[in-house]
């Protein structure tokens, strides 16, 4: 399905994605995860052609996605508000969504019946963040794509639109076989959900993890708890070399000059 070839992105001096080779197959229902800065968003943006990669190629289906467009027609994604078009309704979305991948309004009609609940007279600059989250998601699924991505689709969402799209996307990739491929800093969401799991770090997938009966949760919450203990660490030394530098400044002292203070005159008494 997707194939990454030395694959390099740089932004200024920091290496943003560096990926010799990695391979995702069809059906699979894979969870990206790292921290803030890990290359998540960027390696989503190159293979969807929406960065132009300063090394490598992505190839979706053997296409190569930076020279043919024919892997859009099976593609659907959804990486932030910037997909949406703010001043259409939903329902207006939703017919331009389907108008572009051929579908008649009949058809829009029948795959939005379980979403009803999302339509209304209000365009979408005026829904909050998780509504708008909810609308970018179908609208991904709208054409029943062969490969789906989404970046953080648990943003936003309380609890219940959670579990919602958990069940949601487990349901697609079954029903569809499809590749379903989301990133989240949402742990527990994504060793539910997802069987694979890719594990970045500074641009590099560092562990291909394989998640059966959430088996994963334990290797991830090491990594990320020792993690967070080398920041600590690493924290610590440096507060400790900012005091040991500020005692070891010499202190100079300034001369103090003394100052005459000369008695007034008495004017003289007639």
């Amino acid at each position: 399905m997707i194939e990454i070839n030395q694959l390099q992105k740089n932004f200024g001096e920091k290496k943003a994605v560096d990926i010799e080779k990695y391979s995702i197959y069809q059906g699979d229902m894979l969870g990206l995860v790292g921290n803030n800065g890990a290359g998540k968003t960027t390696l989503f943006r190159l293979i969807l052609d929406l960065l132009q990669a300063d090394l490598g190629n992505v190839t979706i289906n053997d296409i190569d996605v930076s020279k043919n467009e024919d892997w859009k027609q099976f593609t659907g994604a959804f990486i932030d508000d910037g997909f949406l078009i703010d001043y259409l309704t939903p329902e207006e979305y939703f017919y331009f969504i389907g108008k572009m991948y051929g579908l008649k309004k009949e058809e829009v009609d029948e795959r939005l019946l379980p979403f009803e609940r999302f339509m209304s007279n209000e365009v979408l600059r005026n829904f909050s963040a998780g509504n708008k989250q909810k609308i970018g998601i179908i609208s991904a699924m709208l054409h029943h794509p062969q490969l789906l991505i989404l970046d953080e689709p648990f943003n936003f969402l309380d609890p219940s639109s959670q579990s919602i799209i958990k069940h949601l996307l487990k349901k697609y990739n079954e029903d569809h076989h499809a590749t379903v491929i989301i990133s989240s800093h949402n742990l527990n969401h994504t060793v539910d959900v997802c069987p694979r799991i890719a594990l970045m770090e500074n641009g590099v997938i560092i562990r291909d993890i394989q998640n059966e009966n959430n088996s994963a949760e334990k290797e991830l919450e090491d990594y990320f708890n020792v993690r967070v203990e080398e920041e600590i660490e690493e924290e610590k030394m440096e507060m400790t070399a900012q005091e040991t530098a500020i005692q070891e400044v010499p202190v100079q002292e300034t001369p103090v000059q003394e100052t005459i203070v000369q008695p007034e005159e008495k004017e003289e008494q007639a």
